[in-house]
Parts: C-alpha cells; sequence; structure tokens
C-alpha cells in the first residue's frame, strides 16, 4: 500500500515525484494503472469541474464526496491526498481534526493545508493525531483575495525570507511533504535543497523534488486557459469534440445503433 514513506524515499533516491489531480472515479481508476506517485483531490475541483472563479466554495463536505469517488476508482493503488478547504484549519483544533478525519474516512491518505502561519499548532495536533500533512506555500490560492489575484509570490526579499521561514515551521510541525507554488524557480530550489521532506512544485521549476499539474490542464480539457506553467500533454478537448461530432452525425444518419448494438 503507498504510504508517505514512499515521498521520503523518493527523495532520498533523488527521484522525482509525480502528482496529478483526480476529482472523480474514473479519472482516478485510469491513473490508477499508471506510473503516478499520488493523487490530489485537490479544492481546485470548484473551478475545473464545478466552474467557480476560485476554490473558496469548497466545504468539507463537497471535498469528502470527491475524495470518496477517487478511493472508489483508485482501488488502493495510490496514495491520496484530499485538500483542507477555506478557514478549515483556522477555526481551532477540534473543527480542523472534524475536517481532517472525515476526508481521511471518505478515503485519502492524508490531508494538505495551506500556508503556515496562525496554525502550524493545527498541522502539528494533526499529525500526532495520526493524520499526515502536506503542506503548501507560495500562491495559496484559499488567500487570493488578499493576494489580488492569481499572481506569482515571494518575488520580493521579504516575501521570499516569509517562504523560507515557513517552509522550515512546516517541516517542523511534522508535514510529510510541501508543495511549493508560483514562486521563483531560484527560491524554489534553496527552499527544496533545505528540507528534508520533499517538495512539489506548480508553477515553481524543475528544482523541485517532485511536480503537480491539474489533470484538465495537463489534458488541454480548457483551451481558453493557458497558464505558463502548464504543458498540455494531450489534447483531450479535440477528442471531446470530435467524438461528440461523430457521435451525433451517426444518430441523424440512422447509422447508430446498429443491429449489433441492439437488443
Amino acid at each position: 500500500m503507498p504510504s508517505i514513506r514512499d515521498f521520503a524515499a523518493a527523495k532520498a533516491a533523488g527521484r522525482k515525484l509525480v502528482m496529478v489531480t483526480s476529482y472523480d472515479a474514473w479519472s482516478a481508476k485510469l491513473l490508477a494503472k499508471e506510473d503516478v506517485d499520488c493523487l490530489l483531490v485537490g479544492d481546485s475541483v470548484m473551478m475545473a469541474v464545478h466552474g467557480e472563479q476560485d476554490t473558496l466554495g469548497a466545504t468539507t463536505e463537497i471535498m469528502a464526496m470527491h475524495t470518496r469517488a477517487v478511493a472508489r476508482g483508485a482501488a488502493g493503488e495510490k496514495f491520496i491526498v484530499a485538500d483542507m478547504p477555506f478557514l478549515a484549519a483556522r477555526k481551532g483544533l477540534n473543527e480542523a481534526l472534524d475536517s481532517a478525519a472525515a476526508l481521511l474516512r471518505a478515503g485519502a491518505h492524508a490531508v494538505k493545508i495551506e500556508g503556515v502561519r496562525g496554525h502550524a499548532d493545527v498541522v502539528h495536533h494533526l499529525v500526532e493525531s495520526g493524520i499526515p500533512v502536506m503542506g503548501h506555500l507560495g500562491l495559496t490560492p484559499q488567500s487570493v483575495n488578499v493576494f489580488g489575484g492569481f499572481t506569482v509570490q515571494a518575488k520580493e526579499a521579504a516575501a521570499a525570507q516569509s517562504l523560507r521561514e515557513d517552509a522550515q515551521a512546516l517541516q517542523q510541525a511534522g508535514a510529510f511533504a510541501i508543495v511549493l507554488e508560483c514562486i521563483p524557480r531560484k527560491l524554489a530550489t534553496e527552499v527544496s535543497a533545505s528540507l528534508a521532506i520533499p517538495t512539489i512544485g506548480i508553477g515553481a521549476g524543475a528544482g523541485c523534488d517532485g511536480q503537480v499539474l491539474v489533470l484538465h490542464d495537463l489534458l488541454g480539457l480548457n483551451p481558453d486557459f493557458k497558464p505558463r506553467f502548464v504543458r498540455r500533454f494531450a489534447d483531450a478537448a479535440a477528442t471531446v469534440r470530435s467524438g461528440a461530432a461523430a457521435y451525433a452525425e451517426a444518430v441523424r444518419a440512422g447509422m447508430f445503433p446498429t443491429d449489433k448494438e441492439s437488443f
């Protein structure tokens, strides 16, 4: 069974970690057979699946529902991390523990928490309670309104130093890995080298210990979304369009269903 030990082992061996988002059973079932280390049930589901402009609408109930679907699809083949939703780590230890416990009961093996300042005690308490925690620094999407948009973070010296300190604080609190999102690649490389735990980058350069992308982005399902850090490894949007067009053409031409496709 995959575990957090695999993350430490990968860093020790110099093997890059591969994490991909998954929000449902069908994608998890397909990814379970591929060379992917970890499935992330991200609160980005609110944008990628539910069509919202940010991640703030996620709740523990929504995240648990998607986590349960992913766990069914992965069938024990992959390590699953689920995002703690907006403010779940800021309402005190008991509410944070309840939220994290709900996600693990739904099938996650660990939770991801954005930031650390003001809730390092929550991270430590969850870890001490038997709940593995992945950190998340840099562009933390739940703070989009503070940042004034989805922009690159830690470009100034003071902000970069704060991020270094936050990474050390997360490691000290017991986090087993940290996502570094949209920060200068030089800083990400430096932070990665300074930590005993692995970093997983998104828009943070190749110097991280691994990478994560949203499945919809790497498959090219949203052609209008073109951030600098995304590479499209497939053109699934074209596949969907051509498949739907071929289906419609066959139906209207009376060529579907055939006798073999009927009872």
